[in-house]
Formats: structure tokens, sequence, C-alpha cells
């Protein structure tokens, strides 16, 4: 039986070039084979791959010189895009924020709205305003006939102080409301009744409708006349400052301290407001039989 012949041992780079002279020949073969069907131009002659490249190899790279390759990342780096992030979430954060404070502001103004059109839907009406002082009237003729002084109304006020006339209702009758006024420094000692319109002064000093009454915190406005019905407020000048007034209820009696003595025109209803301690207000035409403005006592509750 005949020795198998034993192959010729070859060394690794005999091993590569034998293999790459097969892959030329291979490649060559496809191409001519591609050239005949018509698959493929006819190309370069010059072989893809040199011989004497290495195909166990690794690839050579030949980089660009302008190109950078990037590096492992630094600490500056790594603080960067921490910090990058940490603006990117205060940011959201920030937006979300306005967001919230925008819905806030949008729902109060909506209630204000809102409350602005309930009160448009229930106005409350303005309080009626006296134009002039009470007790005004025209001079006193030879008869001592007299009337009110309608020319101290503005014409343009007319309707208003017609509406407030109108409008004053007298309070129902209580033993705290004023019954008697005495001012024994003038001998006054007259009685007082609700209201002081023309037909209320007639018979004696009015109360206006609407202030304190004696002893209570607020205003005690009385008038009367100077010159016709009595003449009850004849002297109201001759008050001075420290004068005692008294004042009688049902049940008390109140004296008043004299502090002020003004002369005003018929318009300074300033004089009607209410006031915060008990305070007693006497008013009367001025001056005597000429009645063109009025002569106003302040003074204050002493007991």
């Amino acid at each position: 039986m005949a020795r198998k012949a034993k192959s010729p041992e070859l060394s690794e780079s005999e091993l590569r070039r034998l293999l790459m002279q097969r892959r030329a020949v291979d490649r060559k073969r496809r191409l001519e084979t591609f050239e005949r069907t018509g698959e493929l131009l006819p190309l370069n002659k010059q072989p893809a791959e040199p011989i004497e490249t290495d195909p166990l190899a690794n690839p050579r790279v030949i980089p660009k010189d302008d190109l950078h390759l990037k590096g492992p990342p630094t600490l500056r780096s790594i603080w960067a895009a921490r910090l990058l992030l940490l603006i990117e979430v205060l940011a959201v954060v920030g937006l979300v924020l306005i967001f919230l404070a925008g819905l806030n502001t949008l729902n109060e103004l909506n209630n204000q709205v809102a409350a602005f059109f309930r009160i448009e839907a229930t106005p409350s009406p303005t309080p009626l305003q006296p134009v002039v002082l009470p007790s005004g009237h025209t001079p006193p003729g030879e008869d001592g006939s007299a009337a009110p002084n309608q020319a101290e109304v503005p014409p343009d006020l007319l309707s208003q102080a017609q509406a407030y006339n109108a409008a004053l209702v007298l309070p129902t009758s209580s033993p705290e409301q004023a019954q008697r006024i005495t001012i024994s420094a003038i001998d006054i000692s007259a009685p007082i009744v609700q209201g002081d319109d023309w037909e209320s002064l007639m018979r004696g000093v009015g109360q206006h409708i609407g202030t304190a009454d004696p002893g209570q915190n607020g205003n005690l406005v009385l008038s009367g006349h100077n010159d016709i019905y009595g003449e009850v407020f004849r002297h109201l000048d001759r008050l001075k400052t420290g004068d005692e007034i008294t004042v009688h209820t049902e049940s008390r009696t109140y004296t008043y301290i004299v502090t002020d003595r003004l002369v005003v025109a018929p318009s300074f209803v300033e004089v009607l407001q209410p006031t915060e301690n008990p305070t007693l207000t006497l008013i009367s035409c001025y001056p005597y039989r000429i009645d063109t403005q009025r002569i106003i006592i302040t003074a204050s509750l002493q007991n």
C-alpha cells in the first residue's frame, strides 16, 4: 500500500500570501463573468486591494489634520453638564410657578368682577341730604307775619330740598325723646316737638328728625324762631361759653355746657352732621328781624 505524500509545512506568511492570491483569482473571475453578462461595466484592472496587504491585520485609519477625537470627560465638563441640567430644572419649575400664579391672579380677577356685578345689581340709594338749615323765614312785616324763605334754596337744588322734606317721617313717640328745653341764662323754658318744618316751629322748639336723643352719643339738633311765634330763641347771641342748657325727657334731665357760638350762612348744613360724643346744637335765624344768616350754639353733655 502506497504511503500518503506528506504535505509540505508552510509558514504563516506563506499561508497569507496563498490566501490573497486565491482571493485575487476568484475576484478576477467574478468580474470577468459580470462583464460578459453585461451586469458590470469594464473597470480599471488595478486590484482593489494590494496583494501585499495582510488580511488579518487591522485596517489603517489615517485621520484628517483638523480632526480632533473626543477624549474621556473631564471633571470640569461633568460639573458644567450638571449645572446646565440644574438650570433647565429651575427653568421648568419657574414656568410652572408662573403658570400657577397666573391662574391665581385670574381667579382673583374673576371674583372681583363677580363682586362688582353683585354690587351693581343691588345698588343702595344715596341718602338725601338737607340743602339749607331749618327755621329760615322772611323778615316779619309790621303785623308780625312772615313766610318760609324759599329764596334761600338754590334753584338747582330745589328738587332735592323738596324730595328731602317729603321723605321725612316723624319718629315713634318714646320716653327718651326730648320734651322741654330750659336755659336760665336767657330765661328760656319751651316745649320741644319732633320736626323743624314751618308748621312744627309754630308750636315751640323743633328737634331735627334723625338726630340723637338727649344724653345719647351723637348730635341733638334743636331749632327755634327768633322774631316770630313767641321769639323763643330771641337771645341766643347772649349765651357765653360755660352757660348751662337743660334738656328734659319724660324720666331724666340732661345738662349741656355751651362750648362755641357761630354765625353762618343758611347753606352751612355741616352743623347737622352726627358727632361721636353727646352734643347739643341750637339753631335760629340771625340777625334779629333781618334773618339772612343763622346763629349756631354748640354745647357738650355735662353729666
